[in-house]
């Protein structure tokens, strides 16, 4: 559950909707609701570092707290708001204790669409990658990792508006924009930038198939600061079978520099058991920059001991030289 708190080992295989499975309603009347949910997350990984050999460690992985309102404006408009922090389960004592922000929200809903401003997870992230291997510890590699797009202060997800429109006849659209003001540090042009992504997706029956595209218009590359970093797509195709759900992805990082490009094509299943979850995922990474083309492996289990707790066991394959990223983790998480 690293990416978002939606309770999908518990709630697939018991029945139950994501946030009966994870959250408290501690206010609602007159319109207003308030929740309240979160979760303990906890892992024990053994990965290789490559040259440096093997590391393991007892960690935290992903351990949240949010609340959550929205109240009716009128018959057909509401207004919402979403606020995520985490913090370290491991070493609560040390760590800080609620330590840093996750993600945090607001907007309207209604007959219209959705118009969303904030920080969140990015719309390639939501419709493409997640839906291939949102794991619990392990996930295939995407064009953002490979790129260097995540851990760059999260640039990637705040800063954004996002319109989503309803489903018309089982078509969805959305588009969006990141706006980096020229007091934003992380500005990589000489004045205030916008950027652009967009994307659109069709369901019939049990198939859906995603398309998405993102201009990364406030990213630079280490040797250009102008914002001519490259171009993000991807096309996702989804089928569910029962309890089985089949997903395949192509996806492309378009560099605007020399001999950077990166092509990822993935194929995943995920079948409820009725006590979990079994899962895998093959992928082929095409990474011109790193002149590196190999084969990526997850695959994984879940446990559900509870409504509200399950356990997990992954193991992924990367095909890196010195073994670099292949490792195994258990763990467990309850949610609330």
């Amino acid at each position: 559950m690293k990416k978002t708190l939606l309770a999908t080992a518990i709630a697939g295989a018991m029945g139950l909707s994501a946030a009966s499975a994870q959250a408290a309603t501690v206010y609602n009347q007159d319109g207003t609701k308030l929740d309240l949910y979160g979760n303990i997350q906890l892992a024990y990984y053994s990965v290789d570092a490559g040259i440096g050999g093997n590391v393991d460690e007892i960690a935290d992985n992903g351990s949240t707290i949010g609340v959550a309102g929205e109240h009716v404006i009128n018959p057909g408009l509401v207004g919402y708001f979403k606020a995520e922090w985490e913090h370290d389960a491991d070493e609560e004592k040390t760590a800080g204790g609620i330590n840093t922000g996750d993600q945090a929200y607001l907007g309207l809903r209604g007959d219209f669409g959705d118009v969303r401003l904030g920080s969140y997870d990015a719309l390639i992230d939501d419709w493409i990658q997640d839906p291939i291997t949102n794991n619990e510890f392990f996930d295939v590699s995407d064009s953002s990792t490979e790129a260097n797009l995540v851990g760059v202060g999260g640039i990637n997800e705040g800063d954004k508006v996002t319109y989503t429109s309803p489903v018309f006849g089982g078509f969805q659209f959305a588009l969006g924009t990141q706006y980096k003001g020229e007091a934003e540090a992380e500005n990589v042009t000489d004045s205030g930038n916008a950027s652009f992504f967009a994307g659109a997706r069709y369901t019939v029956g049990a198939f859906s198939i995603a398309a998405v595209y993102d201009d990364l218009d406030n990213f630079a590359d280490a040797f250009q600061n102008n914002g001519n970093f490259g171009e993000q797509y991807g096309v996702t195709a989804q089928y569910t079978i029962d309890s089985l759900r089949l997903a395949a992805k192509v996806e492309h990082f378009d560099s605007d520099f020399v001999d950077a490009d990166v092509d990822l094509y993935a194929l995943s299943a995920r079948y409820g058991y009725g006590m979990g979850d079994v899962y895998g995922a093959y992928q082929y990474v095409d990474n011109e920059a790193e002149a590196d083309e190999r084969n990526e492996v997850v695959l994984g289990a879940t446990y559900n001991i509870s409504d509200a707790m399950y356990t997990f066991v992954e193991g992924a394959v990367r095909d890196r030289d010195h073994d670099e990223g292949d490792g195994v983790a258990v763990g467990v998480t309850y949610l609330f």
